[in-house]
């Protein structure tokens, strides 16, 4: 992906954790917030979005299965690995 897409895609699921946050104000997405990284942040580099977009993504995996569904917690395992990864090639270059 180029890095426009991925801070579209990371837009997306800013969005969608917004409207989980408006659904429920007691839910946290604290591994995300850590990162210090939004996509307006366009400096940012490629990797620095795609590892949000994973950490991201797993968070709202988490809170949708907590919610109602029981796929995503397959998703959430999924894109925390993803994450892991993504932070390895972080701290590689």
């Amino acid at each position: 992906m180029h890095k426009e897409e991925l801070i579209s895609l990371h837009q997306i699921l800013v969005e969608i954790k917004n409207y989980f946050e408006s659904l429920n104000p007691d839910l946290k997405f604290p591994r995300y917030y850590s990162l210090k990284i939004d996509p307006s942040q366009i400096h940012r580099s490629k990797i620095e979005h795609k590892h949000a977009i994973f950490v991201l993504g797993s968070e709202i995996a988490t809170a949708m299965s907590d919610v109602e569904f029981s796929a995503p917690g397959r998703i959430s395992a999924r894109m925390k690995e993803l994450a892991e990864k993504a932070l390895r090639e972080i701290e590689s270059s």
